[in-house]
C-alpha cells in the first residue's frame, strides 16, 4: 500500500507567497518519515486552481484510491484538495470509505472523530470563503474599471498602455489605413500586401470596436475613455455588404442570394445569351430549386425597399413586432418572471438544507451528490429560460428601434423615386446600406432589409415565373398584391 503526497500550487499563490511544489513535497516526505508512513509517492498539479476537482493529478490520486492501492494521502494544507466545501465533503467521504488516512501538514486533521470532521468542515468553509472572496474582489475591480471606461486587457494594435489608459502609438496610422482600404472595397489579402499587416490580424482589426473608443465586457461593448482611432462611419463602411469568409463578385446581388431549401449561398451562372442567373450549387444533387435571374432578384430588392416606404406596411410591421412582445399563446406555456424567481429561491433554499443535512451526516455522499446534481440542473435550466426570454425581448426592442431608423432613412432618401433612376454604383451603395439578403423559396422570394422583418415578394411582381414547386421545403403560399398587409412579411 502506498503513501501518496498530493501537491498543488497555483501560479498566483507561488508568486505571492513563495510556495513551491518542491518545498511542499520535501516537507511532506519529512512528515511521512516522522510518522513512519513509509516511502512517499509524489503526485502534483502545478499551476492548477483549487476551485474544483477537475485536475489531472487529483484524478490520478482518486483512481489509485479506488483501486485500493493507497493507505495514506498527505497534503500540505486542506485547500490543496479543493477550495469548495462541497467538494471537500465528497472527497473526505471517498477517502473514508476506502479506509485511506488523510493527513494535512498544517491543520493536523483526524477524520476518525466527530471533532475532527467538524474541524475539517470549518476549514473547508474558510477555504471556500477565501476563493469566493478573491473572485468577488477581482470581478469587482474589473467591473469598476469598466464602469470608468478603462481597458483591462492587453492593448490592441495601435495602442499602448500608459498608467492604465490606452494611448495611440505609431501603429495607429496603420490601423486607420486598414479601415480606409476596406471601406474602399479592398480584400484582406490586398490590405495585407498594401500595409504589411498579416491577413488574420487584418480581420481581427476590422472586428475590434476598441478602435471606436469602446471597451469589451464579456460579449458586450461599452463606452470607453480612450481616444478612438476611427469614426463610426469608417467602421460601418469597412463592414458594409460583407459576408465573413466570402468574396463578393461584381454582380449587384453577389453574396446576397440564399437557397430557401438548402440554406446555402447561391452562385451566379451565365447562359449563352449573357443573362445572369443564381443557381444552387446542389441543384441536381438533392436540391430541386430552379435558378432565378439576377435581374428579377434585384427588382425584388428594389420592390421590398419601396414597400417599406408605404405607411400601411410600416404600421403592419410595428403591429407584428408588438405582438412578439406579448406572452406566448396557450399551448406554449411560459411562466411569469415572478413565478420563476420564486421557484429559483425555493430551489436555492432546498440546496442549502441539503448541504446542512450532509454536514449533520443525515444523508450519504451518494445521496447528496445525486440530489445536488438534480437541483443544480433545474436551477441552471430556469436561469437559462430567464436569459433566453430576456434576450428575446431585447432583440425585439432592438429590431423595433432599428426599424424606426430605417424608416426615417427611407423617408430622407425617397427610395421609391430614387431606385429606378439610380446608377449601378448608387444602387450598390443602397444595397450595401439596406439589404441583408434575398432568399429564394419554391413559391416566393423573401427579402431581408436591415432593421426590418423579412418581406415576402411574389414571383409575378418582379417578372419571374412560378416554379411549380409550391409546398416543397415548407414554403408558404405566394403573396399577391391583394393579400393582407401582414402577409407581406415573414414571421420571425
Amino acid at each position: 500500500m502506498l503513501t501518496v503526497a498530493y501537491c498543488r500550487v497555483s501560479t498566483d499563490e507561488q508568486a505571492a507567497e513563495g510556495v513551491s511544489i518542491e518545498g511542499e513535497a520535501e516537507k511532506l516526505r519529512a512528515y511521512a518519515n516522522l510518522h513512519d508512513l513509509g516511502e512517499v509517492t509524489v503526485i502534483t498539479d502545478p499551476g492548477w486552481s483549487g476551485k474544483d476537482t477537475n485536475r489531472p493529478g487529483l484524478t490520478q490520486v482518486l483512481s489509485m484510491v479506488e483501486a485500493g492501492h493507497v493507505a495514506h494521502v498527505l497534503i500540505w494544507r486542506l485547500d490543496r484538495l479543493s477550495r469548495n466545501l462541497g467538494d471537500l465533503i465528497v472527497l473526505a467521504d471517498q477517502l473514508g470509505k476506502a479506509d485511506v488516512g488523510l493527513h494535512s501538514f498544517c491543520e493536523r486533521i483526524d477524520l476518525s472523530s466527530a471533532t475532527g470532521r467538524m474541524f475539517y468542515n470549518v476549514l473547508g468553509a474558510f477555504a471556500q470563503f477565501y476563493r469566493e472572496q478573491l473572485a468577488e474582489n477581482v470581478t469587482m475591480g474589473m467591473a469598476q474599471a469598466m464602469r470608468q471606461g478603462r481597458w483591462v486587457n492587453r492593448p490592441p494594435t495601435g495602442y499602448h498602455m500608459v498608467e492604465g489608459l490606452l494611448q495611440p502609438n505609431a501603429d495607429a496610422a496603420t490601423v486607420r489605413r486598414v479601415f480606409r482600404l476596406r471601406g474602399d472595397g479592398a480584400s484582406q489579402r490586398e490590405i495585407e500586401r498594401a500595409t504589411g499587416v498579416n491577413y488574420s490580424t487584418v480581420g481581427q482589426m476590422l472586428r475590434n470596436r476598441a478602435y471606436l473608443g469602446e471597451i469589451r465586457h464579456k460579449e458586450a461593448w461599452l463606452p470607453g475613455i480612450h481616444e478612438p482611432l476611427i469614426s463610426m462611419e469608417e467602421f460601418e463602411a469597412a463592414h458594409r455588404g460583407r459576408i465573413p469568409g466570402r468574396k463578393r463578385g461584381k454582380d449587384l446581388m453577389s453574396g446576397r442570394v440564399m437557397c430557401g431549401l438548402c440554406g446555402r449561398h447561391m452562385s451566379i451562372d451565365s447562359n449563352g445569351s449573357g443573362q445572369k442567373h443564381y443557381r444552387c450549387k446542389h441543384r441536381g444533387e438533392g436540391c430541386q430549386l430552379p435558378a432565378r435571374s439576377s435581374k428579377g432578384l434585384l427588382a425584388a430588392a428594389g420592390l421590398a425597399m419601396t414597400l417599406l416606404c408605404e405607411e400601411a406596411v410600416r404600421e403592419a410591421i410595428r403591429q407584428h413586432l408588438e405582438d412578439r412582445r406579448r406572452p406566448a399563446p396557450k399551448g406554449r406555456r411560459r411562466r411569469s418572471p415572478q413565478v420563476v424567481a420564486d421557484r429559483l429561491a425555493e430551489l436555492h433554499e432546498q440546496r442549502r438544507k441539503l448541504l446542512q443535512l450532509h454536514y449533520e451526516d443525515q444523508i450519504s455522499a451518494d445521496q447528496f451528490g445525486e440530489e445536488q446534481a438534480r437541483l443544480t440542473t433545474e436551477i441552471d435550466n430556469l436561469q437559462a429560460d430567464v436569459e433566453r426570454h430576456t434576450i428575446e425581448q431585447v432583440d425585439v426592442d432592438e429590431l423595433s428601434s432599428k426599424f424606426e431608423v430605417v424608416s426615417a432613412l427611407l423617408d430622407r432618401i425617397n427610395i421609391a423615386g430614387l431606385w429606378d433612376r439610380a446608377t449601378e454604383d448608387e444602387r450598390r451603395k443602397l444595397l450595401d446600406e439596406l439589404l441583408a439578403d434575398v432568399t429564394i423559396h419554391p413559391d416566393r422570394l423573401q427579402v431581408a432589409i436591415h432593421g426590418a422583418p423579412p418581406l415576402n415578394v411574389a414571383f409575378h411582381e418582379v417578372g419571374l415565373r412560378d416554379s411549380g414547386l409550391s409546398g416543397v421545403g415548407g414554403g408558404t403560399s405566394t403573396v399577391s398584391p391583394q393579400a393582407p398587409l401582414v402577409g407581406w412579411f415573414a414571421a420571425a
